[in-house]
């Protein structure tokens, strides 16, 4: 398996290449110290798997991963961070990754989250998953019903349903694209979805039942 290591410190690079380097059948061909490093070096050397960190100057590692998997397709994303909320991980998954470990996770994990992601498994550090799977009931717990929304939301979540952009909808209703963006934003947290695609079909599904629910219109005289 070759792996590209990418992490703005010299040290920590420096300690995850001697450690990775110690896996059976497993070699170090590249390292990167930013995003666009990473992707550079990633078209250059063709791992087959890239362990990235988030945090970085400039741009983040949220970024190196859409450009990776633009670039290099066939790459598989493992994500290190410091950063383990259930936020973070569900935006890592959503944009391609495939796999999570946090950096005080034991070496064990790091080998079994490389292999797998090479394998095209997943694998998440326990204490990410464990939080991944109690934030999911949380989610469920609190998912609301669509006609209990306040009207300004229905109104967002209809025009959704019809196919209106943010900028669309933002001029239909004389308010902001910032305002819009934050109604999105509360009516997935609402809704229980974890990305823009499942808002807009909750919003399609919502807006199906309104259309079949409603009374028909009296035949004109």
């Amino acid at each position: 398996m070759r792996v590209l290591i990418c992490d703005d410190h010299n040290l920590i690079r420096a300690g995850l290449r001697r450690l990775v380097e110690t896996f059976d059948d497993i070699e170090v061909v590249a390292e990167a110290s930013s995003a666009d490093e990473a992707v550079a070096r990633a078209q250059a050397s063709q791992p087959d798997v890239v362990l990235l960190d988030l945090s970085m100057p400039g741009r983040n590692g949220f970024d190196a991963l859409d450009d990776l998997r633009r670039t290099n397709p066939g790459v598989a994303v493992v994500i290190m961070s410091m950063h383990d909320d259930t936020g973070h991980v569900r935006e890592a998954l959503a944009r391609g990754a495939r796999g999570f470990v946090v950096k005080e996770a034991a070496p064990a994990e790091l080998e079994i989250a490389l292999r797998a992601a090479c394998s095209g498994r997943m694998f998440l550090s326990p204490q990410v998953s464990g939080a991944m799977l109690a934030d999911a009931g949380a989610r469920m717990r609190r998912t609301a019903d669509p006609s209990s929304l306040p009207p300004r939301q229905r109104e967002i979540l209809a025009a959704l349903g019809a196919g209106r952009t943010t900028k669309q909808i933002a001029a239909d209703l004389g308010i902001s694209v910032k305002t819009v963006e934050t109604h999105r934003a509360r009516l997935m947290d609402a809704l229980g979805c974890r990305n823009a695609t499942e808002l807009v079909r909750a919003a399609v599904q919502w807006s199906g039942r309104v259309v079949a629910a409603a009374p028909p219109r009296p035949a004109e005289p």
